[in-house]
């Protein structure tokens, strides 16, 4: 017997590979796709309508409603996945239930905390900041310290990113309510998140930068991006880019904005998915589950980095708890461990959640090139995420009198 996987994850071929060896009689053959985002989606639409799908998928949890939609989902409710659930952090089970039907297995997540150059900070003064308050004081303070350093680049087309600071905000744009949506993208943890971006940007505290690109890595390197809020998988990204600036970053929790109830955010994620059309579908979920939870596999995962693992608890199970030689000796996991405890699990996520996410691009990239406000951008790509929603066939309404 031979399951058909298609999965873009690095590194995801060495735990394949070892359930092969361990499972004769159930060979996976992984077919390494295109990043769902840039394509991959598209083809595995593409099969799911013409019966061609694989057995099983990665498919991220924000883009998991588009293939419920699509009913490309094998409920696994019934083959018994109910017995793994006490397996895996609680929030990201739920990002794959749905109407209390379990559709996929999560496999792992992007908690975001704050990347931060501590010689730097030390240098300067600067404690590190616990409060959005304080950390709008220790961008001054950087600007005064050093007019070509700034705190962190905010970046005008990474929807992703801004979705996460939002959901720390409190926000909840997407609400169920029977068979309709109700979409409310400028709510008060939204409109406080971007005003307070807003003021940043205005009063030139922040530098309005793509982050993730060549430039963004080379003023890391140079010590004129001095922290980072970012998802755990950025640890990667970080050592690989400023090499330079090993020992000298530590990590901390996000800013707050009540430190009395304190919130995390989340950046990126995805499942391991069974898809309806497979012709082995207990065998199939056995390795969903095996891949995500059996500690080799996830070993091998973090080697490649693939994020933050769904397998609960796993930060005191696995090589996520060792001192980090770039984090100045520092057991940074210990910090995502923690935030992945602080994300809000009742956000929610479309069937048009991909759209959403390009109306966000054009729309904030446009208010921050133009001096606009972020919160007349959250509301442009409100209207057209109600718009998509009701050419998707689905009753959808916007807040108040916008319906």
């Amino acid at each position: 017997m031979t399951l058909n996987f298609w999965s873009w994850v690095p590194g995801i071929a060495a735990s394949v590979d070892l359930w092969n060896k361990r499972n004769p009689d159930v060979q996976v053959h992984l077919d390494t796709i295109i990043p769902g985002g840039s394509g991959g989606y598209a083809k595995l639409h593409a099969a799911v309508h013409t019966g061609g799908a694989p057995d099983l998928a990665q498919i991220e949890y924000h883009i998991l409603p588009a293939f419920m939609l699509d009913g490309g989902l094998l409920d696994l409710t019934g083959y018994g996945i109910g017995k793994y659930e006490h397996l895996f952090v609680p929030w990201q089970w739920r990002q794959g239930v749905f109407d209390e039907r379990v559709r996929t297995v999560p496999q792992a997540s992007g908690p975001m905390a704050m990347f931060y150059r501590a010689d730097l900070f030390a240098k300067w003064g600067i404690e590190v900041p616990k409060t959005w308050p304080q950390y709008r004081d220790a961008a001054a303070k950087v600007r005064k310290a050093d007019p070509n350093a700034y705190i962190m680049a905010f970046p005008p087309a990474n929807s992703a990113y801004q979705t996460g600071l939002a959901w720390q905000a409190g926000a909840h744009w997407f609400t169920a309510r029977g068979q309709s949506w109700r979409i409310d993208m400028t709510d008060p943890g939204s409109t406080r998140m971007c005003d307070y971006w807003d003021e940043l940007l205005h009063e030139k505290l922040i530098l309005a930068e793509q982050d993730m690109q060549s430039g963004w890595f080379a003023q890391l390197q140079r010590g004129q991006i001095v922290s980072w809020v970012g998802p755990q998988w950025g640890d990667a990204l970080l050592m690989g880019n400023a090499a330079g600036t090993a020992g000298k970053w530590r990590v901390a929790l996000m800013p707050q904005w009540d430190s009395s109830h304190p919130a995390a955010a989340n950046w990126g994620g995805s499942s391991t998915a069974v898809m309806a059309n497979s012709q082995y579908p207990e065998e199939a979920m056995r390795f969903a589950v095996w891949l995500n939870t059996n500690l080799d596999s996830v070993n091998l995962l973090i080697k490649g980095g693939y994020g933050w693992p769904a397998l609960d608890n796993a930060y005191h199970r696995t090589i996520l708890d060792r001192p980090n030689k770039f984090f100045g000796g520092q057991r940074y996991n210990e910090i995502f461990a923690a935030a992945d405890k602080q994300i809000d699990d009742s956000w929610m996520w479309l069937p048009t959640t991909a759209s959403t996410l390009d109306h966000l691009n054009a729309s904030i990239a446009g208010a921050v090139n133009s001096g606009g406000r972020l919160v007349d951008a959250l509301r442009t790509a409100q209207r057209q995420t109600v718009d998509d929603l009701r050419a998707k066939g689905l009753k959808a309404s916007g807040p108040g009198k916008e319906r």
